[in-house]
């Protein structure tokens, strides 16, 4: 048992452990260890993102992890938060309704506000699942920066992030209790955040379970105080100067952007023998959001009433966007040691869906379909869709000491996806017979535009990788996989209120003549990676590895032959707007890993060059301005990731991180932006991403009153972004911040409690326009005066709140 002074000493050396940032961008855990390791160096951290387990420090690829002992020093919750401390990595955050798009070394095309087609894979474990989790009860986050085709396959574009949870412990009773209670400025109430895990052997050394629950409120903090009363009746944009006449047809929601989430993980882990380890495991997370978490502030035209009154924090949507998502993951992991090989299955199964309604007023009036003419004219959305995700993954692992060793396996993964999408405009259909004297019934169901898709795509894949000691000091990898993927789409879109009202359809009538189509598509992708330790402290490598994201079938219904002679509304793709095609990344990358000081001070430096053959783009049809995705020429990112860490005291340790990516179309791009929009040109800047980002945190590890004491101080910024490709259709530069976060950490054997300030200066800044101000300045727009569809996600203002934990074991 540990005397108090040893205690001391632990907790000391553990709270210097706690900020040091690795070689390659890894986080250092806080976990205890003895005081050696003030002399020796860090802890070593075990990684298991290239399917073997190995130590990070001694893993010749640029990898990073973040331990649960880090997230809780510098009050990490989500991925967007671990962004800013890993090199090479953005995500810009768009609040909890939108999806945050992620982003691995300026790769992306996507437009700002969009978070689809993404270029990263997310895996919790073994099992993809694309959906930001919450993080507790995590281990570590492993982040694999650069594409990682062979062993990940599809959506590995750019690189692959691993959610690693805490396993269950067969030989002890263990636990936690904890519990968060914040402020936001700008906010109206406080926010709370409770939770629990509980770790128990039922068997001891052979079966036990896990079980972690969480629960968090945040009350938001924008005011959304133009609301329509009643759609169709009320008048969205009245007479702002006479409060009777706003009250009249407007309400106020403050606060509008609430978040409320339940969050649970369950695992039952058997181990019977030495040579057999399974673990099922049941994650479930449910999240309500009140709205959009985007302000109006400086992006109304100034011909606008609004833009003089909207605030900061205000939106000046005429509706809500309410969102609730639930995702629900169930896995099964087991390892059978077969002595010259270990072999491991990898099931999930997976079910994701969403329910959530918002404000189209803005899009369907710029579509110049007469609906600006109806003075109380409002349009709202509804919007369902489920997502069911199947993979099974088998892989041998050789485990032999010799100089050869290997990886083989196979990898199966159906995906189907189904949605139905509403656009409701009340009291339209009325005007349209009053008005114009349109003469068929009315609508009763508003529906004036209707639409529904139901995708399944099958990747399979085989795969494997082959490592040769070709001396002591110089090792070579070489991978390949080898997949085919199968895609099935059917899709239809109806007009039923344009139907009903003008052509004298049943008011009741929704009519699909289903549009179906399929593709298929099989390819190969390589992997080589050699490593050199020049001496104990100095190791240096070269990787070229490729990766790539499956193509697929627009669901959109294709244009009748003579499309260009119909003069009413359609909407439709045209026979290149139905397909695209997959794209692929080629990575070469040149790393050294370096500590010196008797590891007092460790580097890690990685220069790359990716280049990316038919990126997927997010573009619009010509007919109907519906989103769809196809396919550019090729973009280029370079660049260049530096990992720094120092040990400037006994007490005071440094941890540092840069990155610079510059990025560009290599090719010329038509008809991305529809028929009419600009054309993007060879060396046009790729958008969402910024060039340089740079992240400094400090650590100062003392005592008060007997117990450990660590104050810490973080600072991660970043320069400016393009919100499209070039700055073409209407884009614009989103200005670069910096962030600062400060708190303090008390802590005894089975207690801690943290105070901390997020925002420090209270930093207001915009992360990303959720379309773009052509939405209000387009000349050939109609009342451009009173567009709204144009805004801003912005910035968390400062948080100031008390974490506690206590834990208990036996």
């Amino acid at each position: 048992m540990k005397s108090n002074e040893q205690r001391k000493v632990s907790k000391l050396a553990t709270a210097v452990a706690a900020a040091l940032i690795p070689m390659s961008g890894v986080i250092y855990s806080q976990t205890a260890f003895a005081q050696e390791a003030a002399d020796s160096g860090v802890e070593k951290i075990e990684v298991t993102a290239t399917r073997r387990a190995g130590s990070l420090q001694e893993v010749p690829i640029n990898i990073s992890a973040v331990t649960n002992d880090l997230m809780e020093q510098q009050d990490i919750e989500e991925i967007e938060d671990i962004a800013r401390w890993v090199p090479g990595l953005t995500i810009s955050d768009q609040g909890g309704r939108d999806s945050s798009p992620i982003i691995v070394r300026g790769l992306n095309t996507n437009s700002s506000g969009g978070g689809s087609n993404g270029t990263v894979a997310t895996y919790v474990g073994e099992v993809p699942l694309f959906v930001n989790l919450r993080l507790f009860d995590i281990d570590r986050v492993e982040v694999l920066i650069g594409p990682q085709g062979t062993l990940y396959g599809a959506g590995t574009l750019g690189g692959a992030i691993r959610y690693i949870p805490k396993k269950v412990d067969l030989d002890f009773v263990s636990g936690s209790i904890n519990g968060d209670l914040y402020k936001t400025a700008e906010s109206g109430s406080m926010g709370g955040e409770a939770g629990f895990v509980f770790n128990a052997p039922i068997i001891e050394g052979e079966l036990g379970f896990r079980a972690a629950f969480n629960y968090s409120d945040d009350p938001g903090f924008i005011d959304y105080n133009y609301l329509v009363r009643e759609s169709g009746t009320s008048l969205p944009d009245p007479d702002f100067s006479d409060p009777e006449a706003v009250a009249a047809n407007l309400y106020s929601q403050e606060d509008g952007n609430t978040f409320e989430q339940t969050a649970a993980k369950l695992q039952l882990r058997w181990a019977p023998t030495d040579w057999f380890d399974s673990t099922l495991g049941y994650t479930y997370q449910k999240d309500d959001i009140g709205a959009s978490a985007d302000t109006h502030y400086q992006s109304l035209s100034s011909e606008n009433p609004l833009s003089s009154l909207v605030g900061e924090y205000d939106n000046a949507s005429r509706f809500l966007d309410p969102m609730e998502r639930e995702t629900e993951l169930l896995s099964l992991e087991m390892s059978v040691d077969l002595g010259f090989a270990e072999l491991v299955s990898s099931t999930g199964k997976s079910k994701t869906t969403r329910d959530l309604s918002g404000d189209v007023t803005d899009l369907l009036i710029r579509l110049s379909y007469g609906y600006e003419e109806f003075p109380a004219f409002s349009g709202v959305t509804q919007s369902y869709s489920e997502e069911e995700n199947l993979t099974q993954e088998l892989r041998l692992v050789s485990t032999d000491d010799g100089p050869l060793s290997w990886i083989v396996g196979g990898y199966y993964n159906k995906n189907d996806y189904r949605r139905d999408y509403r656009e409701l405009t009340e009291g339209f259909d009325e005007f349209a017979i009053n008005t114009w004297g349109a003469t068929g019934p009315l609508r009763p169901d508003s529906i004036e535009y209707i639409s529904y898709g139901i995708d399944a795509v099958k990747e399979m894949a085989i795969f494997g990788e082959l490592s040769y000691e070709v001396t002591d000091k110089l090792d070579i990898t070489v991978g390949m996989r080898q997949y085919k993927y199968e895609v099935e789409t059917e899709s239809d879109t109806d007009l039923p209120l344009y139907q009903t009202v003008f052509n004298g359809r049943d008011p009741d009538s929704i009519v699909f003549e289903p549009n179906t189509a399929e593709g298929d598509d099989n390819g190969n992708l390589l992997k080589f990676n050699a490593s050199y330790q020049f001496t104990d402290d100095l190791m240096g490598y070269v990787t070229v590895s490729e990766g790539f994201r499956i193509g697929g079938v627009n669901t959109v219904a294709a244009c009748p032959d003579n499309v260009d002679e119909i003069e009413n509304q359609l909407i439709c793709a045209r026979a290149d707007e139905i397909m695209y095609e997959a794209d692929t990344t080629t990575n070469y990358e040149v790393g050294v890993k370096a500590s010196w000081l008797k590891n007092k001070l460790t580097t890690n430096l990685a220069v790359f060059n990716v280049d990316w053959d038919d990126p997927q783009v997010a573009g619009i049809t010509e007919n109907g301005a519906v989103g769809i995705t196809t396919n550019a020429g090729g973009a280029n990112a370079k660049g260049v990731e530096l990992s720094v860490r120092a040990s400037l005291t006994d007490e005071l340790t440094m941890y540092s991180a840069y990155s610079y990516a510059t990025t560009e179309m290599t090719s010329d791009a038509y008809g991305i932006f529809g028929s009419t929009g600009d054309v993007v040109y060879d060396g046009d800047r790729l958008p969402g991403a910024p060039e340089h980002q740079i992240s400094v945190g400090l650590n100062y590890a003392t005592e008060l009153w007997s117990r450990a004491l660590d104050l810490s101080y973080g600072l991660t910024a970043q320069s400016d972004s393009y919100s499209t490709l070039g700055l073409k259709n209407f884009g614009e530069v989103v200005p670069g911040y910096a962030l600062s976060n400060l708190s303090a950490k008390l802590s005894d054997d089975d207690w801690d409690v943290t105070f901390y300030i997020n925002n420090l200066f209270d930093k207001y800044a915009f992360t990303n326009p959720s379309r773009n101000w052509g939405d209000i300045l387009d000349p050939e727009m109609n009342r451009t005066d009173l567009q709204r569809g144009y805004s801003h996600y912005v910035l968390t203002p400062r948080t100031i709140g008390l974490k506690f934990e206590y834990r208990f074991g036996m």
